[in-house]
Order: C-alpha cells, then sequence, then structure tokens
C-alpha cells in the first residue's frame, strides 16, 4: 500500500502528537515542526505529499510558510486556534484541502486522512496523455518546457521508467532532478507505493546512517523510540538518494552492500530486514571526477550508473525559460487573487539572463519581482540579477603544507564566506557546492546553518 508522507507543523505538542498519530494511524509516514525553522529543515531534506501548517508558529508567519509550502508542490490544511475572515480568505486561495478551527474536529481530520490514502492509489499516469498534454501547455507531469533537450529527457524517462533500473541523474543545482525522479516513478509499476526522497548533502554525517536505516529504542543516546529509515519507508516504491557525491564514504560502502542483497540493519539491532527498493540517485557534480577525487567509491559509482540521464542548465532551454516564469507567476497570482503579470522589459532581461542558479534561481527570481514590484507589471528592475560569477578570481589563501584536507576546507569555506560578506547562497556558488552542502558543512563545524529564510531546496515546483 502507497504510504503519503504527512508533515505535522504545530506548536502544540499535544495537538502535533495527537494530529500525527492519527495519520500513523491512517497508513502515512509523518514528520513533526513544532516549529517554521524545525518545518523549513524537514522541507529541505524531502517533500512532503501533505502539511497540517500551524498560522501561529512562535517563530514566524504560519501563512507565508504555507505559502511556500505550496509552492512546492505540497498540499496542506492549515490550523488555528484565531480564526478571521482574512485567513479563512487566504486559505481558499491557497487552495488548502482545509481550514481546521481549534479545537480540532477528529471527524473533519479522519475524512481529510482517508482521502490521503485513497488519492495514494492512483492510476498511473497515460504516457500518450503527458505528451498531448506537453505539445498543448508544455507540461509533462511535474516537469515544464518542451525545448529540445527537454524532450530528450522526457523520452530517456519514458524509456526506462518501466524498468526496475537503477537511474543516476547528472545535472546542476536547480535543474529539476528530484522532479524528474518523481516522473521516473509515477511511469512505473511502482507508482502506487512510496516516493521517499533523501538529501545526501542535508543530513549531518553523524545521522544520515540513522536517517536511511532506521534505529531501535535506546540504541544512541537520545533515541528515545524506534525510528524506521528511508529504505524501509520506500519498501515496495522508490528511493531518490540526492547529492549522492556528499555521503560519507564508510556509508557508501553499507549502500553498497544493500544494493546487492536487499537487506540492511537498523542501528542497535542484528536483525536483518529485507526491502524491494528501486533506486533513483542524483548529483550536481561530475561524478567520475568525484570517484578521481575519492569523493565517490567507485564500485558504487558503477552500481549506480546504470541509466545516467544528464539534465541540461536551463541557459541550454531557450523559451522554456518564459514558460516556466509564467507557471511561477500563475501560481503567485492564484495564491494572492491577484491578475499581475510581466513587463516586455522583464521578460527580455529574463530571456538574456544566464541563470546560473537554473530553475530555483529563476522561480526565486520571479518571486521577488512580485514582492517588489508597485503595480500590474513586475518591474524588470526588481530582478537583481548581478550576481558575481561562480569561482571569480579573489584574494588568495594561503595555508601551510601538510595541513589536513578537511581543515583546508574548512579555512576555505570560512575565507569564501567572508569575502561574500556571509551570504551563504554566494559562497555555495564560489565554492561549487549546493546551498544545503554548504548547510550541512557549517553543522558540522558547531556553527547555525540554516537561518529562516535561508532554505532553498531542490525541489522547485514544475520544472
Amino acid at each position: 500500500m502507497a504510504r503519503t508522507l504527512v508533515l505535522v507543523i504545530d506548536s502544540d505538542p499535544h495537538e502535533r502528537r495527537s494530529l500525527a498519530q492519527k495519520a500513523a494511524g491512517a497508513g502515512c509516514d509523518v514528520l513533526e515542526a513544532a516549529s517554521l525553522r524545525e518545518a523549513q529543515i524537514h522541507l529541505v531534506r524531502q517533500r512532503p505529499g501533505f502539511a497540517f501548517v500551524d498560522l501561529n508558529l512562535p517563530d514566524g508567519d504560519g501563512l507565508a510558510l504555507a505559502r511556500e509550502i505550496v509552492l512546492g508542490g505540497t498540499r496542506i490544511a492549515l490550523l488555528t486556534g484565531r480564526p478571521t475572515v482574512e485567513s479563512a480568505i487566504a486559505a481558499l486561495r491557497l487552495g488548502a484541502a482545509d481550514y481546521l478551527v481549534r479545537p480540532l474536529d477528529a471527524g473533519a481530520i479522519a475524512r481529510l486522512l482517508a482521502g490521503l490514502a485513497s488519492e495514494a492509489q492512483t492510476a498511473r499516469p497515460d504516457t500518450a496523455a503527458l505528451l498531448r498534454e506537453l505539445d498543448a501547455t508544455g507540461r509533462f507531469g511535474h516537469l515544464i518546457g518542451r525545448s529540445p533537450a527537454m524532450r530528450r529527457l522526457y523520452d530517456a524517462l519514458i524509456r526506462v521508467a518501466p524498468t526496475n533500473a537503477t537511474v543516476l541523474l547528472v545535472g546542476e543545482s536547480g535543474t529539476g532532478k528530484e522532479l524528474a525522479a518523481q516522473t521516473v516513478h509515477d511511469l512505473s509499476d511502482r507508482h502506487g507505493q512510496p516516493f521517499v526522497a533523501l538529501n545526501c548533502g542535508a543530513i549531518s554525517p553523524t545521522l544520515i546512517e540513522s536517517e536511511m536505516f532506521g534505529h531501535e529504542r535506546g540504541s544512541f543516546t537520545g533515541a528515545e523510540r524506534q525510528h524506521r529509515g528511508y529504505f524501509e519507508r520506500a519498501d515496495g516504491g522508490t528511493l531518490f538518494l540526492d547529492e549522492v557525491t556528499e555521503m560519507p564514504l564508510e556509508l557508501q560502502t553499507k549502500l553498497l552492500r544493500v544494493l546487492e542483497t536487499g537487506s540492511f540493519m537498523r542501528l542497535g539491532t542484528p536483525k536483518e530486514i529485507e526491502v524491494d527498493v528501486r533506486i533513483v540517485a542524483a548529483t550536481n557534480r561530475n561524478p567520475e571526477r568525484a570517484v578521481a577525487e575519492g569523493q565517490l567509491r567507485a564500485d558504487l559509482y558503477h552500481r549506480l550508473n546504470v541509466f545516467p540521464i544528464a539534465l541540461a542548465p536551463l541557459r541550454e532551454r531557450g523559451d522554456d525559460i518564459q514558460l516556466l516564469a509564467d507557471d511561477f507567476l500563475r501560481r503567485l497570482n492564484a495564491s494572492h487573487g491577484d491578475t499581475r503579470r510581466f513587463s516586455p522589459a522583464m521578460r527580455a532581461v529574463m530571456a538574456r539572463h544566464a541563470w546560473p542558479g537554473n530553475v530555483r534561481e529563476l522561480r526565486n527570481a520571479v518571486q521577488r519581482a512580485y514582492i517588489m514590484s508597485a503595480g500590474e507589471e513586475l518591474d524588470a528592475a526588481t530582478l537583481d540579477l548581478d550576481l558575481p560569477p561562480a569561482r571569480a578570481a579573489g584574494p588568495v589563501l594561503a595555508m601551510p603544507i601538510g595541513i589536513s584536507l578537511a581543515e583546508a576546507d574548512k579555512r576555505l569555506i570560512f575565507a569564501t564566506l567572508d569575502q561574500c560578506d556571509g551570504v551563504k547562497k554566494r559562497a555555495a556558488e564560489v565554492l561549487g557546492i549546493s546551498l544545503k552542502t554548504l548547510y550541512n558543512r557549517l553543522e558540522s563545524y558547531g556553527l547555525p546553518a540554516v537561518e529562516t529564510g535561508e532554505i532553498d531546496g531542490d525541489t522547485a515546483p514544475a520544472e
């Protein structure tokens, strides 16, 4: 049976736990967050199918978070103890599945969760229908674009999806690798089973083994209950391993064993657990270079590289830029009840820009222009696209011979952050790593990596 991933965001610990238990009892996988920050961390790591969102969070605006979640393609229900006409109208504009007023109606929640279970058993999309929709609207399932590069991508996805072959997606950050992986799953015989996404670069190296394979209660300090890992949750379906080249080498060995044997052990028990999981992996690096540099085991690379697919950067996709921008603006208009449009000057600027951040950068630029523009037309002056090129020349960082690679890596990251005035997104571009990987490195150094508003995951909608 398919299992929908539900994220419960609620500052009330008793109601949050009650909602989580009800969702688990309805056959859903569940994540919990007590604050805006905790919710954003979960959203970086994986995209839920559904989210309960408390409008009154202790550290931020729940409605703004709800808008962000909806733009990522997740359905929502809003929770509030202080209902207002304005928030109810906002819920309607967002297309929320429900607007729940405290004390929460148990019957309404049960009907909502039953609907999620029913929707999880949807039929596999018809390929011919998807191609007709592509010609008519430029949309292919979760993806948008009808450039030659995208049509080659769709052809590859259609061919590999019905098989059980492992897929390796290679492309720059922000090109839509998770949506391509979701499409492989949707077009496969596993479409009614779970699709589970794990970002290997967004989880601390000390936690990733527990997250991947799970743990038993008491297996380590803080393990207060049994935890089902990503492999177990993906049983029967597809596990998407994003940024696989960022996985610690010792864990790569264990991953290889699971791929070869189909079994693993939770932390804290010698009992083997067998699973049937299809792997779709992704990286924004050249995987062969990662092997040469010792970041990716050669045997794991060959095990993953059964059917490689390259995703084209946005700068090579021509008119897809306008198609995507129009879709992002349509979503923003729908969520705010507006009918705003792009100015001719803004369309011209978007067409000329190289988009080093790809679809994610385009989405963020449209949202920023929407917020900053005063009139009915979005103003090109609000785009602020003059970013320094990645790997721009700058001051020299001197380090003594004999320093460890780990220490050299740390010094380079700090020096680059200093050069970029602390702007993490810009530092990640200069370093040639993803923003989530930079967060992970800073966290390993004992620094607060993720701050409110900084989350920028690889889950851009409708690429």
